[in-house]
């Protein structure tokens, strides 16, 4: 356990420590009046305790007999309670991070650290001019794919009501509210505190493809949806003060989603849920659109005869009363004289017949653009400049970043999956287990084109059929831009990749040229893979199919890379390190081809699977890596944090923005030290990743890991429409990587994010010497980036109550926590030599005292947690009021570490 102090605010976070002293006593308030007096006094007896456990350094052992035995339905209940604390804290500090951004913005602050006034300053600085500028601008490409990874499945309704709070408390920022306006922003929070009390978190119903679908649409549609065009106008307002530049920008952001799509391990998505997503998303973005339209209308009532209009748009509003003389009827005769909303009301008709896919509808989001495009130019040339331009303008750069199709859908699929129906369509049942190379030669004419596959009516080759024509029949439904990228995981070999457009050709997906177009990416997920992806990618590009293939797609060839898995397979320096040297020699591989390649980075939202501050994490990616183009997975509670509340999600896509661009502008320097340090990696990854296998494969481990934490409990959760595991699980490959993060930083020792750097490290020091790694630690932003990302990891464990968890395994206990208690100990006392630095966090105080804060709060969750897991598998788990409190457990539990998987 780290050294505990009261919780401190810095001196600028004044505001914070009255928002959370505020939002505090309403709990309080509300439990008391909810629960009853006695319930309140019951938590604020054990609030008291964990708060003197932390201070005085105490044993877990006199909180934790002070919570065991409870009944369910009271354990569950004041897990909730800490919970609601915790949802008041981060709400507290979120809007907090709103306050500072506004402190910034103020005249005569200095550009707030990240933001894209401050990016463009410091690349000026650095001698990037207006050209170099602008012609990086024209090849940015930023793309965040949001999926249905189940780590983060709070119910839409609770979503509203924490919106509300955060309207309340933004509000309060005026100081000229009156009195009365204060109670009545109090009584709004309080009101959304006590529903919220009264709403379960989840529904007990696992949840369907659909449910997610709208989880991830209501981000996009409401908050993104909303700021999209503010961080257009952010750039061009950095831009005009930095270069004196007024221009128009490209397109730099678009979105994406697996929502649907992602039938690896999910047996609930296919065909049918690719076509409900895409006409889902459409439907829901068009409904978007017509209600700014509607919302134009009203405000552009400009008259013919006091403001001049172009020929055009007048010639544009006679040809669309001609062709919707329904729509044309219901403009009042009033309004005849008004040409922009007479324009407005037939586009609005217009878009009605779209979303009805009726034949009269725009064809494509072009069409649409071009009638905006139309009312912008008029009013611009004709003094409209501040007359609603500006509201024009915005709607046209959320119709260019969200088309018809809201977020492009990516499909992915696992490489086993196409085995088994070439296995049934080629007849042959040994087809998985041949070599690579011969699987590819026998694809080649069936990837080509040249030769065709039987008919089957094997379930394998017929779903997959169904898939392909499917993304067939949406590129003419839909528009090319609706769907992304085909995943493959478990890629391994050139076969792989084959198949895919073998198996695309069957299901009738090619052009008029009679390519396939479809952007094909394998998917390198463990180490040995990624270590092997060079190879793979050789192999590939040196495919005289492929190639044609790839050439037809603009010879950029998409590569994703999975922090997941691979971390789960070697333990968080291996794969760090496995994914820093896979790019570096990918892009060998891809300039010796003559092609360009881009990364899609499979990120978690722990440190443990990739969950990575964006700034740090692109500045230290190898050279070249970025190059103008990150698409990014985001995952589960990630989601909620960057895009829940609309000034938070402008700033992370203003910081995204900066860092793709600093990152793509001046990377690093090319340091003549690195191959040094590179050869020292190879060192200390290989040490790090044998003491890692060497503990999750030790005889017992597999019974060791599903006692001494609460991977049972999450595998009963709903939170997703996919199994927690691919099969029945015989080791830890089988089980998924976001259950295998979640359950350990359930139980408070976060293993993944750590293990096995600690011996690495010694080894190394004694290898190489102390001073070697400080220098690596202190001059490589790579190696700086992933201690600092470990030392986070490290400041939120606590390996006092692991310990409590880690007894329920009974004698498996003695055999294994000693290794963990070891190696967290020797993790720690590298990292604070190598950083030199007395403590975790001692660069970061703000989050060392966000962690302070919260930790008193999360230790009796934990506690409860372990009591209620031993009578929950002492009753063979068939208790279900037990298992409902653990889930609150699980709840309160993420919310307080503000990590899951």
């Amino acid at each position: 356990m780290e050294q505990s102090r009261e919780p401190e605010f810095l001196p600028p976070d004044g505001p914070l420590r009255e928002d959370v002293s505020r939002l505090g006593a309403m709990v309080g308030r509300m439990l008391a009046e909810q629960g009853g007096g006695t319930f309140f006094q019951r938590v604020e007896q054990v609030r008291i305790a964990a708060i003197h456990r932390r201070r005085e350094g105490a044993s877990v052992d006199e909180l934790a007999d002070s919570l065991a035995g409870q009944d369910a339905a009271q354990a569950e209940a004041l897990a909730r309670a800490f919970a609601t604390y915790f949802q008041a804290v981060n709400t507290a500090e979120r809007v907090h991070r709103i306050r500072r951004r506004r402190d910034y913005q103020r005249e005569g602050s200095a550009p707030q650290p990240e933001s894209l006034l401050a990016v463009l300053g410091r690349l000026k600085a650095e001698g990037v001019g207006a050209d170099e500028l602008v012609g990086w601008l024209d090849r940015l490409w930023i793309e965040p794919v949001f999926t249905a990874h189940p780590t983060e499945a709070v119910r839409r309704s609770l979503l509203e009501k924490e919106q509300a709070i955060v309207a309340s408390l933004i509000d309060g920022f005026d100081p000229q509210r009156t009195p009365q306006e204060c109670r009545e922003d109090d009584q709004r929070i309080y009101m959304a505190l006590s529903a919220g009390w009264q709403t379960a978190e989840a529904s007990p119903v696992r949840p369907s493809v659909q449910d997610e679908r709208e989880h991830v649409d209501f981000y996009l549609t409401n908050p993104l949806y909303r700021i999209v065009p503010a961080l257009y106008e952010s750039l061009a307002q950095a831009l005009q003060e930095t270069y004196g530049l007024a221009i128009k920008l490209p397109q730099l952001l678009r979105f994406a989603s697996w929502v649907g799509g992602d039938m690896d391990g999910n047996p609930n998505v296919g065909a049918n849920t690719i076509a409900d997503c895409l006409d889902s998303q459409r439907t829901m973005v068009i409904e978007r659109y017509r209600e700014d339209v509607a919302a134009l209308a009203r405000s552009l009532s400009q008259t013919e005869g006091r403001v001049a209009v172009t020929g055009a748009l007048l010639a544009r509003v006679a040809d669309y009363r001609t062709r919707f003389p329904d729509a044309a009827a219901q403009i009042r005769p009033r309004h005849a004289d008004m040409p922009y909303r007479c324009l407005l009301q037939l586009i609005g008709a217009r878009l009605a017949l779209t979303q009805d896919q009726q034949t009269d509808g725009y064809a494509s989001s072009q069409e649409l653009l071009d009638d905006l495009q139309l009312i912008a130019d008029s009013l611009l040339q004709h003094h409209g400049v501040h007359a609603g331009a500006y509201s024009v303008e915005r709607l046209l750069c959320r119709v260019r970043s969200f088309g018809f199709h809201l977020a492009r859908l990516d499909v992915r699929q696992d490489s086993r999956v196409h085995d088994d129906a070439l296995a049934a369509l080629l007849g042959d049942a040994g087809w998985a287990g041949r070599d690579g190379a011969e699987r590819a030669e026998r694809l080649r004419p069936y990837a080509s084109g040249e030769a065709r596959f039987p008919d089957s009516d094997d379930d394998s080759a017929t779903s997959l059929q169904a898939v392909f024509t499917t993304l067939r029949d949406s590129r003419e439904s839909h528009g090319v831009d609706a769907t992304g990228l085909y995943i493959i995981s478990m890629a391994r070999s050139a076969a792989d990749v084959l198949a895919v457009l073998a198996l695309a050709r069957r299901g009738g997906l090619v052009d008029e040229t009679k390519d396939v177009p479809l952007n094909i990416a394998p998917l390198f997920e463990t180490v040995d893979d990624l270590k092997n992806a060079p190879a793979t990618l050789r192999a590939l590009l040196d495919d005289p199919v492929y190639r044609r293939h790839l050439a037809a797609r603009g010879d950029q060839q998409w590569v994703m890379l999975g922090y997941s898995d691979s971390g789960k397979d070697g333990g968080t320096l291996a794969s760090r390190w496995g994914l820093q040297r896979a790019q570096v020699e990918l892009l060998e591989v891809a300039n010796e081809a003559g092609i360009q390649l881009a990364f899609f980075h499979g990120r978690g939202g722990s440190a443990s699977r990739g969950g990575a501050r964006i700034t740090p994490a692109l500045m230290s990616s190898p050279r070249g890596a970025v190059a103008g183009v990150l698409r990014v997975t985001e995952q589960g509670e990630v989601i909620h944090r960057k895009y829940g509340i609309r000034a938070l999600a402008l700033r992370n896509l203003e910081q995204t923005v900066g860092a793709v661009l600093r990152a793509s502008l001046r990377p690093r320097e090319s340091e003549p030290r690195e191959q040094r340090w590179r050869e020292q990696m190879d060192a200390l990854s290989a040490a790090s990743r044998k003491t890692y296998r060497a503990f999750v494969e030790r005889a017992g481990f597999v019974d060791y890991f599903r006692s001494a934490t609460p991977v049972d409990v999450i595998e009963q959760m709903t939170l997703g429409s996919r199994p927690a595991s691919r099969r029945s699980m015989r080791g830890v490959q089988d089980l998924r990587a976001i259950p295998w993060v979640f359950a350990w930083t359930q139980c408070r020792s976060i293993l993944p994010g750590w293990y096995g750097l600690g011996s690495a490290l010694e080894q190394g020091a004694g290898e190489f010497g102390e001073d070697a790694l400080a220098e690596m630690a202190r001059d490589w932003p790579f190696f700086a980036n992933l201690l600092d990302d470990v030392e986070m990891v490290l400041a939120k464990c606590d390996l006092d109550i692991a310990e409590a968890f880690s007894k329920l395994s009974g004698p498996l206990h003695d055999e294994f926590f000693g290794l963990i208690r070891d190696e967290f100990a020797r993790t720690r006392h590298w990292l604070l030599r190598l950083k030199r630095s007395d403590a975790l966090l001692q660069g970061d105080p703000r989050l060392a005292a966000s962690i302070r804060l919260r930790n008193p709060y999360v230790d009796p969750m934990s506690l409860l947690q372990v009591d209620l897991l031993q009578r929950w598998r002492a009753g063979d788990r068939a208790d279900d009021a037990v298992l409902q409190a653990l889930v609150a457990c699980v709840n309160g539990v993420s919310q307080g570490l503000q990590n899951t998987g």
